[in-house]
């Protein structure tokens, strides 16, 4: 049963997670849906399985979980994810092809979380030289590195979307005139990976198809059994519960901040925008730590007084 488990984040992790960057609550959770949202895109353009895609955005998410995400580009870990977890699957990817889509997904023509008109198709807006192509290909590969000895090679990710299938047909949904119960399942399977909660580090695969399935039924005024059939898959009432508004929570958290800060999803968010946002607020950014100019000024008196 191992290859159905995932390991999960301890307390202490977690506990590490938020002293790791101190940036706002608000821009880290930004900056992790936005992520997330380009490793889904990257996927869709590279022609990736779904599965393929999905581990890709938990292997990052793992990655964050111990290391700052101020450390590297935004972009680069994205593409790092895509291209080990694509490697070691069954359609390996080029670091060529994964370049290209990044560039584009990065250029003024991408229709990432852009609306409206878009730009006239420019390829020059995402055109690469061979310069700027082993640049970047140069950074992934030492990215894929870092990652790997940071989650100790541990590369396993198990995905409830083969349970979530196995529940709905022992619970009698897969059949024709019950099929869009299913397709909601899958949404919001997909959409939990965005969640700023990180649901897929801390639930093991069997709770969140089943948070997926309660939620599904419960959008469609489906007839689901009168006894406590979570119980059936080992779920307990408590963490359906938080798992179930956990998975509803993700697209109002993602519409809020892209009402709140319009101007990091104008495009694929970068170190350089959430730098000039942290000086907008009057926050300096030291070793991926948020602080004022006061607390930045204390912090250089008290290392001047240690050395005297």
């Amino acid at each position: 049963m191992a290859h159905l488990t995932n390991p999960l984040a301890t307390t202490s992790q977690l506990y590490q997670h938020h002293s790791l960057s101190s940036l706002p609550q608000d821009l880290q959770e930004s900056i992790f849906i936005a992520t997330q949202c380009l490793t889904q895109a990257a996927g869709q353009l590279l022609d990736l399985p779904q599965s393929v895609t999905a581990q890709a955005n938990v292997i990052l998410a793992r990655f964050w979980l111990v290391t700052s995400p101020w450390a590297h580009e935004f972009s680069d870990v994205s593409a790092a994810s895509v291209y080990l977890v694509a490697k070691v699957g069954p359609i390996p990817r080029s670091p060529r092809d994964v370049s290209n889509v990044y560039a584009y997904l990065l250029s003024r023509n991408s229709a990432l979380f852009r609306t409206g008109d878009l730009h006239e198709d420019d390829a020059r807006s995402y055109y690469q030289s061979e310069a700027d192509y082993f640049a970047f290909q140069t950074r992934i590969l030492a990215l894929e590195a870092r990652i790997l000895y940071s989650l100790s090679f541990n590369t396993h990710v198990a995905l409830p979307h083969a349970l979530a299938i196995t529940y709905l047909q022992t619970l009698d949904f897969l059949s024709q005139s019950k099929s869009t119960v299913s397709r909601r399942t899958i949404q919001y399977l997909n959409t939990a990976l965005l969640s700023p909660q990180m649901l897929y580090l801390t639930h093991q695969p069997h709770a969140l198809a089943t948070a997926a399935v309660y939620n599904a039924a419960k959008d469609l005024g489906a007839k689901m059994p009168d006894c406590e059939w979570w119980e059936v898959f080992d779920v307990d009432r408590e963490e359906l519960g938080f798992l179930v508004v956990g998975m509803r929570s993700v697209d109002g958290c993602l519409r809020q901040r892209r009402e709140e800060l319009p101007h990091l999803f104008r495009g694929v968010p970068t170190r350089r925008l959430v730098e000039e946002e942290m000086n907008r607020r009057g926050l300096r950014v030291s070793n991926g730590s948020a602080k004022t100019d006061d607390e930045e000024e204390d912090e250089i008196m008290k290392t001047m007084d240690s050395r005297w």
